[in-house]
């Protein structure tokens, strides 16, 4: 099968195309022809490595430590299932399925074998497979920060910081979901964009500081690393919570030693890949209270393009890379 492979870590140009052999599902995996997959963050950063400070050598112990030790990146697709294991019970040929692969990767490829255990969901029959490829990343990210780790309730204020990318727009929509007001931070370009999608106000953060605007919040979400926790406790209110999605570890270790008052928490960490967050995102889906945002599609053979896009830093949602041809 044809396959995106990378055997060292560098700029876009260090992945290539490659022919690699159809993987067989074993008795518990189900085997999928991808049509569509993306470019995140992840992909990104397992390319490049350029990963926030302090985490270098973390990295390394995750991706390799010398070179890539999965060489087909790809942290979410959608296809369809072709061949299913004797064992497996939760799918059948003819699927059209989502999924988030997340560290497990393997989207940059014509096929994929998956544990049925994975973070697998049912396409919602409105979505195409290049807008269903936008359900996994972001929105299970967003979903695990506001909800498990944030406690979010309705009425709470919700500041999102970076709420044009992949995990802030997923981000918006979610917290509206929730019964939260919600305030978006983004570029002036992108204000239209997060109001949009539901956020009853923005601030652009070329022409003003949230945390020294005076509002104050019950839930900070920053999805960017660029929010230290000092500044955060200026704008949480009493009880109020400090979700770092993306932050180096001289953020982590001084939101950890810092004084804590008011009740006021900073919460990081993991979002680990779940089934039951991408099928309560496909129900958002199918009752219209959910929609994947994309940028930009890409052809496979232009990922090299599509990466140096990402690193632009300017993404706005999902980046997307059509595999098969039936997008």
């Amino acid at each position: 099968m044809k396959a995106i492979t990378y055997t060292k870590y560098g700029a876009p140009d260090v992945l290539t195309p490659e022919q690699v052999t159809t993987p067989t599902p074993r008795d518990n995996e189900v085997l999928v022809k991808i049509q569509a997959t993306s470019v995140t963050t992840g992909d990104q950063k397992a390319r490049s490595l350029d990963l926030p400070r302090g985490y270098g050598l973390l990295g390394r112990l995750v991706f390799g430590i010398l070179a890539p030790r999965r060489q087909i990146l790809g942290t979410e697709l959608a296809g369809r299932i072709v061949a299913v294991g004797r064992n497996v019970t939760r799918f059948k040929i003819g699927d059209d399925i989502f999924a988030y692969p997340g560290a497990r990767l393997g989207g940059y490829a014509e096929y994929a074998a998956l544990p049925e255990d994975a973070a697998i969901a049912l396409i919602p029959s409105q979505l195409s497979y290049k807008e269903a490829v936008g359900l996994s990343f972001g929105p299970a990210t967003a979903l695990n920060f506001l909800h498990d780790k944030g406690d979010i309730q309705s009425g709470e204020n919700v500041l999102i910081v970076g709420a044009s990318g992949g995990v802030g727009t997923a981000a918006v929509q979610l917290a509206k979901y929730f019964g939260a007001h919600v305030t978006g931070v983004c570029s002036t370009t992108n204000i239209e964009l997060v109001l949009s999608l539901g956020a009853d106000q923005v601030i652009d953060y070329t022409q003003e500081d949230f945390s020294q605007s005076g509002a104050d919040y019950d839930i900070i979400l920053d999805t960017t690393g660029t929010v230290s926790y000092q500044s955060a406790q200026k704008a949480l209110r009493s009880g109020g919570r400090f979700l770092m999605v993306s932050g180096d570890l001289p953020q982590l270790l001084s939101m950890s030693f810092a004084r804590k008052r008011d009740g006021k928490k900073g919460i990081a960490g993991y979002a680990p890949e779940k089934a039951e967050e991408l099928a309560f995102i496909a129900k958002l889906v199918e009752a219209g209270q959910f929609s994947p945002v994309i940028d930009r599609c890409y052809p496979l053979a232009e990922i090299q393009d599509a990466h140096a896009y990402v690193d632009t830093g300017r993404k706005k949602g999902n980046v997307i890379i059509s595999v098969g041809d039936q997008l």
